[in-house]
Parts: C-alpha cells; sequence; structure tokens
C-alpha cells in the first residue's frame, strides 16, 4: 500500500526529499543519451502511467494484437528480457545504462525457482534472491541512518503506548488509523491522486490529502510517483519493492536503502499533475514541517499517552498496514484475474487496510474505485466512495465492465 507504495502501499517514512545522488543518477539515460533523472524529457512510460485510468480501461476492451514480427523475414520478435527469471534481468538491466521508457516483461516464475540462491518464500509459490545487503558490509547513506534512527525511535514509540494505557488513547488510536490509513492513503493518495478512480471538489480533494500526510508516508508527489512507477514496472527490476528481491525487502527493505530506490524512482515527472498543483508543491517543500507539527499537536492535546498511542503505535500500524499490500498481497491468497504478476486477493489485508488487499483486483483494474469486486470481498474505501457519491461529492467514478472481467478471469479461478 503500497507501495510504495505503501507504498507505500509506496511511500518513504518522513517524507524527506527523493532527488536523485550523483552515484544513482548517473546510472539513468534517456534514449537519446540525455541527462538522467530531469523533467525536462519526460518519460513516455511515465506519461503512460500518469493516464492509466484511461489506458487501461480502454485497452482491456480493445481486439488482442499479435505478437509483434520482424518486417523482412516475418518472424515473431521476442521483446528483449522475456522468458528469463528475475535474477537474470537484474543482472542485464543493471549492467548497462537504464531506459525507464522501457517497459521490461514480467520475469518467468519457473526460470525464477531454478536460479542458485533462491528460496521459497512460506505457504507461497514465490521464489526470491536478495539483491541488496539490508545491514551488514554495505554502505548507508546520510539518509539512510536518518530512516534507521527515526523508524527505531517511532517503533519503540509504539512499544511503550501499552505502560499508557486507557480507552481514551485506544479510541485515539483507532480515529487516526482511519484518517490516516482509510482517507488518507487508500482512498487519497491511492485510489484518487496516484489512479484518478473518481473526482472530488478540489478542496475536499486537498483535505483528504492532508489525512495522507499526516500518515508519514512521504508528501503526496513522492508517494503518487513512487506507486506509478511500481505499476508501469511491477515486479521487474525497476519495481521499486519487487517481491522477487525478498518478502522483508518488499515489504520494508526498500525503504532503508536510498541508493537503490533512487535508481528506480528519482524523476517524479510521471506525476507532473501533481506537482503543477501549488498545495501538493507546498507540501513537498516543507512536508517535515507539517509531520514535525502534526505530533507536537498531539502532545499538546493530549499528552505522552495520546503521542504514544495516536502518534508512535498509529503511525507504526499504518505502515505497516501499507507495506503488507506490497509484500504479503503479493505471495499470499488468490488470483482471479490474469494480472502477469504474483498479486494476489489476501482477505486479511483487505481487511486491514480497508480494502487493498483485493490485490489482484487492483493489478487487474488499476482504474478502478472498487477493489473488492465481488460482495464477500469487504471493500471499506470502496464503501466512503460510493458515501461520497451518494452525497454529489465524488464524481467520475471508474468501475471495470462485466466484459472488462470476464476478458481478464482465469477459468474457475475463486473470487476471493
Amino acid at each position: 500500500m503500497v507501495a510504495t507504495a505503501m507504498a507505500p502501499v509506496c511511500g518513504r517514512a518522513l517524507g524527506l526529499s527523493l532527488r536523485p545522488k550523483n552515484a544513482a543518477a548517473s546510472r539513468l539515460q534517456t534514449s537519446r543519451g540525455q541527462a538522467p533523472c530531469r523533467a525536462s524529457p519526460r518519460l513516455i512510460s511515465c506519461q503512460a502511467a500518469r493516464d492509466n485510468t484511461r489506458i487501461s480501461a480502454a485497452a482491456l476492451d480493445a481486439p488482442a494484437v499479435a505478437a509483434p514480427k520482424d518486417g523482412t523475414t516475418g518472424e515473431i520478435v521476442v521483446p528483449e528480457w522475456a522468458g528469463m527469471s528475475y535474477d537474470a534481468q537484474y543482472d542485464d538491466i543493471f549492467s548497462k545504462p537504464l531506459n525507464l521508457r522501457k517497459i521490461t516483461p514480467k520475469p518467468d516464475p519457473e526460470a525464477q525457482a531454478q536460479v542458485d540462491g533462491a528460496r521459497k518464500v512460506p505457504f507461497s509459490s514465490v521464489f526470491s534472491k536478495p539483491r541488496s545487503r539490508l545491514f551488514f558490509n554495505r554502505e548507508f547513506t546520510a539518509k539512510d541512518k536518518g530512516y534507521v534512527a527515526y523508524m527505531t525511535l517511532v517503533h519503540l514509540g509504539a512499544l511503550a503506548a501499552p505502560f499508557f494505557f486507557s480507552w481514551t488513547h485506544v479510541a485515539e488510536f483507532f480515529v487516526m488509523y482511519f484518517i490516516t490509513g482509510c482517507l488518507g492513503i487508500t482512498l487519497s493518495f491511492h485510489r484518487q491522486l496516484t489512479h484518478r478512480s473518481f473526482t472530488t471538489p478540489k478542496w475536499l480533494e486537498r483535505v483528504f490529502a492532508y489525512c495522507g500526510v499526516m500518515s508519514v508516508q512521504g508528501d503526496p508527489l513522492e508517494w503518487v510517483s513512487c506507486h506509478r512507477y511500481h505499476h508501469l514496472h511491477c515486479e521487474t527490476p525497476l519495481d521499486p519493492h519487487s517481491v522477487y528481491e525478498g518478502f522483508w525487502w518488499s515489504h520494508m527493505g526498500w525503504l532503508l536503502d536510498d541508493s537503490a530506490t533512487q535508481t528506480r524512482v528519482c524523476d517524479t515527472s510521471n506525476a507532473s499533475d501533481i506537482a503543477k498543483d501549488p498545495f501538493y508543491a507546498h507540501l513537498r517543500e516543507h512536508y517535515t514541517w507539517h509531520v514535525v507539527g502534526m505530533f507536537a499537536a498531539i502532545f499538546a492535546l493530549g499528552g505522552w499517552g495520546s503521542l504514544l498511542w495516536a502518534g508512535c503505535l498509529r503511525t507504526v500500524w499504518v505502515y505497516h498496514i501499507t507495506w503488507f499490500v506490497n509484500s504479503a498481497s503479493h505471495v499470499w491468497g488468490s488470483q482471479t484475474y490474469n494480472t502477469g504478476d504474483q498479486s494476489r486477493n489476501n482477505w486479511w489485508v483487505g481487511l486491514l487496510a480497508f480494502g487493498e488487499g483485493w490485490h489482484n483486483n487492483h493489478h487487474a483494474f488499476e482504474f478502478s474505485a472498487r477493489h473488492g469486486l465481488e460482495d464477500s470481498q469487504w471493500d471499506m474505501t470502496w464503501q466512503v466512495v460510493r458515501l461520497l457519491g451518494w452525497l454529489g461529492l465524488a464524481t467520475n467514478i471508474k468501475l471495470p465492465t462485466e466484459t472488462q472481467k470476464e476478458r481478464l478471469r482465469i477459468p474457475d479461478a475463486a473470487a476471493a
């Protein structure tokens, strides 16, 4: 969630600027050899990601297109990196200058299972192999050290919360959990801002977005850009949190390796619709102060107990629920639709993440405001969108048609 994103879904905690460092930036080039990670040469793939609400819906109803053929021989052309393991794709892609415009074919799961050192994620069919050292024998940048320090501090605060127990603090926790997790991350950052699944009056869009700011998962531009890259390059080496690099990596490890993450998401031009809004530009520039102000306000209103329950414990809880969308919902659960990736419908993530756990549905129909497409798939965020629609505050609500669903449905697949 989620990446990101949770990512994220995507999103980096604290929201420290994801600007490219020289080491990471030097590896990225456009197809014309231009300098990487600049807003001016817009990436074609990023434009497609931004407009996915239109592309996804139209493409699903379009007739099937035959595989490309060589104009001279008439033989079918196999796309570069097709049929390869994730490990082989990774080695080849990162051995040369990167082109973020180029969409990489999904890795072959069977080939990945045969890779030396690949291990099966427990209770799943996914074989992963870490590509980055998470803690030992690696260089930590200043930003990495800052994230580790912050994560340690906020998790310690969460562990201390039970020593300040009161039912009032429990109520504060659940209120902030709903405000930041449901209204902020799943409804605003994910479904409205990233995928443009529905439209609200601008004032209401910004209120919901500020709820997302209080989740401390990054400013809207950073979160949206990262998550769009996740969908564009899902589970390929350019995915910021691919499960093929390990469950821990997809859950949280990617947040603690700034160099690896920068390589994949440093160019935020794929979210220019967010960047051009003065409100979101302000949040990006002054994000850290808004986060500090939120924690200060909680402390001023309720003291240490509120700070630990509505601040630290709630923040950590929403973090991990969001990150489970990136990790658990890519290894455990069922698949109803043929998406070509490992996205799964996971019922317990669906409950905890306000409907985000119906992840296979989401990857099949990214534009959809509803993720729980079956009556048995509870989707709290969709219920909020429905209420907003009934009140006249949400319009242009996008949903997949029955034709679109049947086209991608796996024969005899269970709904959940």
